[in-house]
């Protein structure tokens, strides 16, 4: 394929994704805003029948347009058949469920599509704010028609931290304190990193594990805004593993991403030694 097919295909997926994401997120609403069943799947693990719908929808759209593509989704039967695929659509029909469920605007439909393990299409919408965040690898990322810049912070004090206080401010969690922030809580992940690629938030840090379809779209919509994301290694996350899960997540500005790091990581170092000191008393 020429570099000219090549680069045409890529923004046919991008407008195919685009689509079939807006279309789903419409979907989504139709249920936010009417009755819907939901159970729990596991251990304060919901799920609703929109999650389902949303999953078919996308499903139906990606798949039927290009059969060649691998498909891995938080709602769907994990196909091993995806490890041999170049390239693999990553979904989650409703990241964000328990705010769903709670009728809070604090979800996204999103989905990537990432090619020899790294993401080169991100979409993340929230169709209740009708807020549409968009990426293409090498083409930057966009809210809509607004290109999207990451803001250039550098200290921690004072900064906009998407996480809940009580957790950030407490000494127990954290060996090495985190200076005075100002804090907002929003539910669904990709969300809240598409918010910090926007601008309108500094820092967002998960310390528990996210799977691919959680970040792959956003994590592409943070490095097109200019910034960082990774795991507590500092290191870039890679897709379409075996085990397609992560230890955890930041994102932030790229000057953030060391004193970040340099409290994350003895916060983590002191709980795993704490489990280490809980199993060994069994």
């Amino acid at each position: 394929m020429s570099a000219a097919s090549s680069a045409d295909g890529r923004q046919a997926d991008f407008e195919l994704l685009k689509s079939a994401v807006a279309r789903a997120g419409a979907l989504a609403l139709t249920y936010f805003e009417s009755d819907f069943k939901a159970w729990e799947k596991g251990r304060n693990d919901p799920v609703t029948e929109a999650d389902l719908a949303v999953d078919r929808l996308l499903e139906e759209a990606l798949r039927e347009a290009r059969p060649d593509y691998g498909w891995l989704s938080e709602e769907s039967a994990d196909d091993p058949a995806r490890l041999a695929c170049r390239r693999v659509w990553m979904v989650d029909p409703i990241d964000g469920t328990r705010a769903f469920v709670n009728r809070r605007p604090e979800f996204a439909v999103s989905a990537a599509l990432v090619e020899d393990g790294h993401p080169v299409l991100g979409v993340v919408f929230n169709p209740v704010t009708d807020a549409l965040f968009a990426a293409r690898l090498g083409g930057g990322a966009f809210l809509g028609d607004k290109r999207l810049a990451i803001t250039p912070r550098a200290e921690l004090e004072g900064a906009r931290m998407l996480g809940y206080r009580h957790f950030f401010s407490s000494e127990k969690y954290w060996p090495v304190p985190w200076p005075r922030m100002n804090y907002a809580q929003v539910n669904s992940i990709a969300l809240r990193m598409a918010l910090v690629a926007a601008g309108s938030h500094d820092i967002v840090v998960s310390v528990r594990p996210k799977s691919d379809w959680d970040i792959a779209a956003a994590d592409l919509i943070v490095t097109e805004a200019g910034g960082a994301a990774a795991d507590s290694d500092g290191t870039a996350f890679v897709y379409n593993r075996k085990k397609p899960v992560h230890r955890n997540v930041i994102a932030c500005s790229r000057p953030l991403v060391a004193p970040v790091l340099a409290r994350v990581r003895p916060a983590l170092d002191q709980w795993r030694a704490q489990e280490k000191r809980k199993r060994s008393e069994k």
